[in-house]
């Protein structure tokens, strides 16, 4: 994860778009993905309530499609197993590692969270600050010991569900309120990355932009344009 890929982005987006079709809110799975292909994750860990959530499931597929990345779920129980492996297709099963097990076990979090460059945390888990904070101890180590994974983006979902919309120890987080809710915190070893994207951000304060997909009716073919607009001026690209 060293550095953000739009193409990776637009590209898993889009494969979600296409492919879920059951998703009642279709910015929260397309959003996710583009999240973590754009953030070149290798390995993305999902920590479930209680059954996975299928929508999520295959945005994640999507983006580890995209970056050749692996897509880890923890689950509570068998019974968890048993019901989310229903709901996927077989096709998509064999693209995801299934572990059971708390999601707050030092075992688990030294062995898939605190290894992940990109972790979801079900904020209707109890203990789900308690696994954040977990999360982010053990890759601020693998920082200060150079070993194992040290950058890494952790989002916690369903935060509707929970009083407060941050996570508990204090670090800055970003809340959207997508879907149920969002809490995007971003961990790294000397802050390189958030300097960076505070200097493109004022570098480029005057110059923002956004991808804008339509298909055409006639033939079905998607079209993705980029229009950016400096100082009041709209610019597209094809």
């Amino acid at each position: 994860m060293a550095f953000w890929s739009a193409e990776n982005a637009t590209k898993a987006y889009l494969t979600t778009l296409k492919t879920d079709q059951r998703t009642k809110e279709p910015n929260v799975a397309e959003f996710i993905s583009a999240l973590a292909a754009g953030n070149n994750a290798r390995k993305i860990t999902v920590a479930c309530a209680g059954a996975a959530n299928t929508d999520i499931l295959v945005a994640l597929i999507a983006a580890a499609n995209q970056t050749r990345g692996q897509v880890v779920c923890v689950l509570r129980g068998i019974e968890e197993l048993i019901i989310s492996k229903k709901m996927l297709a077989s096709s998509e099963i064999h693209h995801i590692q299934f572990v059971v097990g708390e999601s707050n076990d030092d075992a688990l979090i030294n062995d898939h969270f605190g290894e992940s460059d990109f972790v979801l945390v079900d904020c209707n888990i109890k203990n789900h600050q308690d696994i954040v904070t977990k999360i982010v101890n053990h890759h601020e180590e693998n920082a200060r010991t150079g070993g194992g994974s040290s950058a890494a983006v952790v989002v916690g979902y369903n935060v509707f569900s929970r009083e407060s919309w941050r996570f508990s120890d204090g670090r800055k987080t970003q809340f959207l309120p997508i879907g149920e809710g969002l809490l995007v915190a971003r961990v790294n070893d000397d802050g390189s990355y958030n300097e960076r994207m505070m200097k493109k951000n004022k570098d480029d304060h005057v110059r923002k932009s956004h991808w804008v997909v339509k298909v055409d009716k006639c033939t079905g073919e998607e079209h993705v344009f980029r229009v950016r607009v400096p100082r009041g001026e709209a610019i597209i690209e094809a």
